[in-house]
């Protein structure tokens, strides 16, 4: 696959099974977020990698941390069994005079993108998922998280369970203007 390829015809994978990424394989993938645009060099970014046993904590915390009716724990409690692996790509801001809080979280977000890029170039699938767990600071707490900083996003990795049709490219057209 070549990159352009790779960038054409990525998309979310949202049904994953075991295996997680190996450990050497998972160092490339963390490899590639840190290699995203980084005015200032400030890597205000974070990575929290989930598995196993982590897993189950972090049910238990999504569980504790719901604002939901008991009907809808369970629901809850299965959100992190979705993959084998949860990556939290979270920031970490720096004060900078020169470099707003903004493009800071957009450099993060970069993070999260290459992360899921790579996954699917290793032969992984990938979804990059928020909702209301990636603003609630109960959350941002149990994962140690400092309250200034933001969850920019939960990356699940693992192995696509059933095979995906690729969806069609969305056209350009109307999202482009020229300045000539």
């Amino acid at each position: 696959m070549t990159a352009i390829e790779l960038l054409l015809q990525r998309q979310s994978t949202p049904f994953l099974v075991s295996p997680a990424p190996s450990e050497k394989t998972l160092e490339q993938i963390l490899a590639a977020g840190m290699r995203v645009p980084d005015h200032g060099c400030l890597q205000p970014w974070h990575f929290t990698v989930i598995t196993d046993g982590g897993l189950q904590k972090l049910s238990d915390l999504f569980v504790a941390s719901s604002d939901e009716q008991l009907d809808d724990l369970d629901k809850i409690a299965k959100k992190p069994f979705r993959a084998p692996m949860i990556i939290v790509i979270s920031t970490q801001y720096c004060e900078h005079e020169k470099i707003p809080l903004q493009e800071q979280l957009i450099t993060a977000g970069c993070c999260a993108h290459a992360m899921q890029m790579a996954a699917y170039a290793l032969g992984y699938g990938a979804v990059w998922r928020t909702g209301g767990f990636a603003y609630n600071s109960r959350i941002k707490q149990g994962l140690a998280i400092a309250e200034k900083d933001e969850i920019v996003g939960y990356l699940y990795i693992g192995t696509p369970g059933r095979a995906q049709v690729l969806k069609p490219t969305k056209p350009f057209e109307n999202k482009v203007s020229y300045w000539k």
